[in-house]
């Protein structure tokens, strides 16, 4: 509760603007502002002889709920929780007012005009913005001003106790001595086998352990659903595509691939005009129709060095690489295809494709396969989605839905708001099945868009509340329970005699597992075992001290063999220092709440 107090006090301006804004208007409307800040509604509670409000308690409830911090299941647990903090909150104000705490005007103006929630881009209070949020959130000006004012004399009187406590410096001394302490201790887990004997569970033990546990065996609000979903996906697969289909959808794809290509260049405008370099290519076309290699070709005839002792090849390229030219030559024609004569500024060219950079047809076939369906079915999709959506609105069931639209009507088993199994527990589902509308009231759900190609519609076949379960259904889940806490119990009995053994002096042949220099934060110890190892007094005689140490249903001995006192880190010494303040700090507000909920007369209704 100290910690919730601190939280709500710290930022009023975050909690009055963004969160009464938000979510007020969202929850009850305009005219629900008129009934929280005018008038009383019933009495939940008083404290002192001043009432807090059902409309009060409802509103910090809801708040909760719809900023994340609690689910809605939990909503009747946090009731009490809120009305709890209500009640401190009052307590603290009250004692703040009667200490004389005050605030003058001044300082209510600059707190006002510092807060984020009033300023404009430019980091200045906004007048206009300061009335019309106000405005929104159901506040006048003054009213605002009393309630501001209340809030900082609370958080001023936390902050006055909270520095007014102190730790002296031996104490600091004592607690860096402890935080850099290490232990070198041994460590050994029982097991069932030590037990003398197998424990026994009686049906008593069975019933006593179910009633006082029953919250674990509760089954939570549950429902079955019935939906129906249209999926592109599955329209799809019932498409024939044709193989020229395949084909033209395979050679557009290679319309913009990457491909490996070749060249002969032939330059001009210094020994050679350029219609002597159009004469020239044109001889080297006319030996290509006549069957002669293009490497052969370029071989003989390109002026360009780097590449013609290669048959031309100019490796694999992208769209861009030459200028728009030579991208049209090489991108508009086919592997094995020659282009016709290009000009660029390097000279003129013949471009010959040796190579696409993509898989051949028969690996793309599935892939083009579903591409080409999809798209041929888009339409028809589109139109099967609104027809859901017109039909599902209007319906009174899901049944004749998907009887219109020859859809699969699917039926779930039980599912809680966690989700079910398979499209049940996509995002969205199992919020759109709980939502009012669908749960309360009955209707078929909204259009829930699963992906790109699946659309959903859902409604709610049964209901049942959270329950917990007969003892019948769950005596296995129990009986193990009610195991393990005997046998924890019979393995701390044997801890305690072990412990006393090895104290007297026995030596029992035991598998221990040694750690040594372990400080206070050591990960490789389980914690359990950890704490209960720096609880043990200092060994004497080099004489090892023993213990036991319970973690969950495993007993550990312990047998502390040396205390050292670790190496100095001022870092970690200063952090451990502040935090001592901030815990004692903490203290002092939370004694000061207590006494005051001693002292105080407060009602509950």
């Amino acid at each position: 509760m100290l910690q919730s107090i601190r939280d709500r006090s710290r930022s009023w301006g975050a909690k009055i603007i963004v969160g009464a804004v938000v979510v007020t208007m969202a929850l009850f409307g305009v005219e629900s502002l008129v009934g929280l800040f005018g008038g009383s509604g019933d009495e939940v509670a008083k404290v002192n002889g001043q009432t807090i409000t059902r409309q009060q308690l409802e509103m910090e409830v809801q708040r909760a709920i719809r900023t994340g911090q609690v689910p809605p299941e939990q909503e009747r647990a946090l009731r009490g929780q809120v009305l709890d903090e209500l009640i401190g909150e009052r307590l603290l104000t009250a004692f703040a007012e009667d200490g004389g705490l005050y605030l003058s005007e001044e300082q209510l103006d600059q707190v006002i005009v510092t807060l984020p929630e009033f300023q404009d881009q430019s980091g200045r209070f906004d007048s206009d913005l300061f009335r019309n949020r106000l405005a929104s959130a159901g506040f006048t000006p003054t009213s605002f001003r009393e309630a501001l004012r209340v809030d900082l004399k609370r958080q001023q009187l936390q902050q006055g106790l909270a520095v007014s406590d102190f730790t002296l410096p031996s104490e600091r001394e004592t607690l860096a001595a402890l935080q850099r302490q290490t232990r070198s201790f041994r460590h050994h887990t029982l097991d069932v086998e030590d037990l003398p004997e197998p424990v026994s569970v009686s049906e008593a033990d069975l019933l006593a352990y179910y009633e006082d546990n029953a919250e674990r065996y509760q089954r939570p609000e549950q429902v079955r659903l019935e939906y129906v979903i249209v999926d592109r996906e599955e329209m799809a697969e019932r498409v024939e595509i044709s193989e020229a289909s395949l084909r033209d959808a395979w050679e557009a794809r290679g319309r913009d691939a990457d491909r490996r290509v070749s060249h002969i260049m032939v330059t001009f405008n210094g020994e050679r005009s350029r219609d002597e370099a159009v004469t020239r290519l044109e001889a080297v076309r006319e030996r290509l129709a006549e069957g002669d290699a293009f490497a052969d070709l370029a071989q003989e005839y390109s002026d360009d060095p780097s590449t013609a002792e290669q048959g031309g090849d100019l490796g694999v390229i992208s769209r861009g690489f030459f200028g728009d030219d030579f991208d049209e030559a090489a991108f508009g024609i086919g592997p094995g295809q020659v282009s016709s004569i290009v000009e660029t500024s390097s000279g003129l060219h013949l471009v010959k494709v040796t190579e696409l950079d993509q898989p051949p047809l028969e690996e793309m076939r599935d892939e083009l396969t579903r591409e080409l369906a999809l798209a041929q079915v888009s339409d028809t999709f589109n139109r099967r989605v609104q027809t859901l959506i017109d039909e599902s609105f209007a319906a009174d069931d899901l049944a004749s839905v998907a009887e219109s639209l020859d859809l699969q009507l699917y039926q779930s088993d039980w599912v809680s708001r966690d989700g079910g199994e398979g499209v049940l527990s996509e995002p969205g589902v199992m919020s759109e099945a709980f939502s009012e509308d669908v749960l309360v009231e009955g209707f078929n759900s909204e259009v829930i868009e699963l992906d790109q190609d699946r659309r959903m519609v859902l409604r709610v076949a049964e209901h049942r509340e959270a329950t917990v379960l007969p003892l019948d259904d769950v005596r296995d889940q129990v009986m193990a329970a009610v195991e393990r806490r005997k046998q924890r119990e019979a393995l701390l009995e044997v801890a305690r005699e072990r412990v006393d053994e090895l104290r007297a002096g026995a030596d029992p042949e035991l598998d221990w597992e040694r750690v040594e220099g372990a400080t206070r934060q050591s990960g490789q110890v389980p914690q359990a075992v950890l704490r209960a190892a720096f609880r043990l007094p200092h060994p004497a005689d080099d004489q090892p001290v023993f213990g036991h140490a319970s973690d969950g249903d495993r007993v550990v001995l312990i047998a502390l063999e040396a205390v050292d006192e670790g190496e100095i880190d001022p870092q970690v010494e200063a952090f451990v220092a502040r935090m001592a303040e901030q815990l004692r700090g903490q203290a002092a507000v939370q004694g000061l709440q207590v006494h005051l909920r001693d002292t105080a007369d407060i009602e509950r209704r």
